[in-house]
């Protein structure tokens, strides 16, 4: 896959993550959220941290994670501009560019959103650009997630072992368009592990 189409994947990813990320941020409260099916649901939360909800304590915790971001994203820029000089196979180059639009999407929450937003709260949405500045500084921004699926939420039969009669819920994380860009970009690499990196 071209360097032109490379980039057309990046922006496309970017825009409908920064687009969904921004309409969330600034028309819901924290928790706020919307029912489109049984097992689908829009409800707005922010990460402070990385995947899985971690997060390393204190300022510097919050800083040590997005500057190791920042490392992470050249590396992986590093790769698709070597895959596509190399003239890779096209699978590699797309699942590349796809991770790498979702790590950037992420970064740009981590580094911008607390200068250009208000803090979100259960009561209150975010303003844009508010007057008295944003709620943190540069590189301080929590990643904004609305995304969940899940696919099971009810109280187990009686006949399972142990766990009948408990409730149960499959899938509960709240993730974004970047985190799914990631997801899916790996996901690709692992199927069609063969067709990305063929034996010479």
């Amino acid at each position: 896959m071209s360097i032109k189409k490379s980039i057309l994947v990046i922006i496309l990813v970017l825009l409908i993550d920064q687009i969904t990320k921004i309409y969330i941020k600034t028309h819901f409260t924290i928790h706020d959220n919307v029912k489109v099916f049984d097992w689908f649901r829009i409800i707005f939360v922010e990460n402070k941290g990385m995947a899985w909800g971690f997060e390393l304590p204190g300022n510097y915790g919050k800083l040590i994670l997005t500057l190791f971001r920042l490392v992470a994203i050249t590396g992986i820029g590093y790769w698709l501009y070597d895959s596509v000089r190399k003239n890779s196979a096209p699978i590699l180059t797309f699942c590349i560019a796809l991770i790498f639009a979702g790590a950037f999407g992420n970064i740009i929450d981590s580094i911008f959103y607390g200068i250009l937003f208000s803090e979100s709260t259960t009561l209150e949405v975010a303003t844009f650009l508010p007057e008295g500045g944003g709620y943190e500084g540069v590189f301080y921004g929590k990643v904004v997630d609305m995304i969940q699926f899940t696919f099971y939420d009810d109280i187990l039969p009686e006949w399972i072992p142990f766990w009948g009669g408990q409730h149960f819920s499959f899938f509960d994380p709240v993730f974004n368009i970047a985190d799914s860009a990631i997801s899916v970009g790996v996901f690709l690499l692992i199927v069609f592990n063969k067709r990305a990196f063929p034996k010479k």
